[in-house]
């Protein structure tokens, strides 16, 4: 059985250069260069097979580094297809990956009733950036989970008791399991709402609260528009702000059942049916003698 089988580090780290933006954007030229190099450094066998393509590799890469080398994509693809997925749909969610907020990125957040910020810190991964990311996110977020290997628990209980903790076990088929819920948060900062938001957005919830905008140019449209949003109650300005991002793309190219490897990808380079389609009809090239 394939868990069986011993790898060594540098050959697992190698393997999971394959799931990155530039390799999506090579592979949409049909530069297939990097997986080439991993078959013949490491999977020469895989030549000898007839009739198998660039995705079935792929997907045996992927298993690969789900049964032995839980990095970020791999923690963020698990969570992704194990846990946000299923609530797509239910009240009309959205999905982000690499969202900014002030000097931070989150991996990932959600928006259905309520904000939710998702921050993972894999065995990989130290807990120096932790305190400013947390800080950033309570200004913009209802509630923030850290996901933490199961081993690390007791590291991260330290941290402020309204963060909820989801912990990550490999061994048991890569389940999540909530540890302690995140306390709600209902005040968020409108600075860094405004910071957050695109030009159009703040001016539309801006006109959504108002019922008007006031005259402005493109020189103090921000400024003008920063101090009514500060007007605003701020349960009506949580609500508002979750409505309005909730406009932002769509979340179509992810799917429970097929292509599951690929879900983070789709997500962080916003993958429509139509671009997700074209990907993997690529992928389904027979792999080059």
């Amino acid at each position: 059985m394939e868990a069986e089988v011993k790898y060594q580090n540098n050959q697992l780290r190698d393997y999971s250069t394959l799931f990155s933006r530039n390799e999506v954007l090579s592979w949409l030229k049909m530069d297939f260069t990097s997986i080439d190099f991993k078959i013949q450094r490491y999977d020469n066998k895989w030549l000898k097979s007839s009739n198998v393509t660039y995705l079935d590799y792929l997907k045996y890469v992927y298993s690969v580094l789900a049964l032995n080398y839980q990095n970020e994509y791999i923690f963020k693809n698990e969570f992704l297809n194990d846990w946000l997925i299923s609530e797509i749909g239910e009240d009309n969610s959205k999905i982000f990956s690499e969202f900014r907020v002030g000097n931070s990125v989150a991996d990932l957040v959600m928006f259905n009733g309520c904000s939710k910020v998702f921050e993972i810190k894999t065995e990989f991964d130290s807990d120096f950036r932790l305190p400013l990311q947390l800080e950033n996110y309570k200004k913009a977020f209802n509630e923030i989970y850290l996901i933490v290997p199961e081993t690390k628990l007791r590291f991260y209980e330290k941290y402020d008791s309204t963060i909820g903790l989801i912990t990550f076990n490999s061994s048991n088929e890569n389940s999540f399991e909530i540890n302690r819920r995140a306390l709600n948060n209902p005040e968020i900062d409108p600075q860094t709402i405004m910071s957050i938001l695109h030009t159009n957005e703040y001016k539309s919830l801006v006109k959504k609260h108002f019922g008007y905008l006031p005259e402005m140019t493109s020189f103090n449209q921000f400024k003008l528009c920063s101090e009514l949003i500060c007007e605003i109650p701020n349960n009506e300005l949580n609500k508002l702000f979750i409505t309005q991002i909730k406009k932002r793309g769509d979340n179509e190219a992810l799917s429970s059942r097929y292509y599951r490897e690929f879900n983070q990808l789709f997500l962080a380079l916003k993958m429509n049916r139509t671009n997700k389609k074209k990907m993997i009809d690529i992928l389904k090239t027979p792999l080059q003698y």
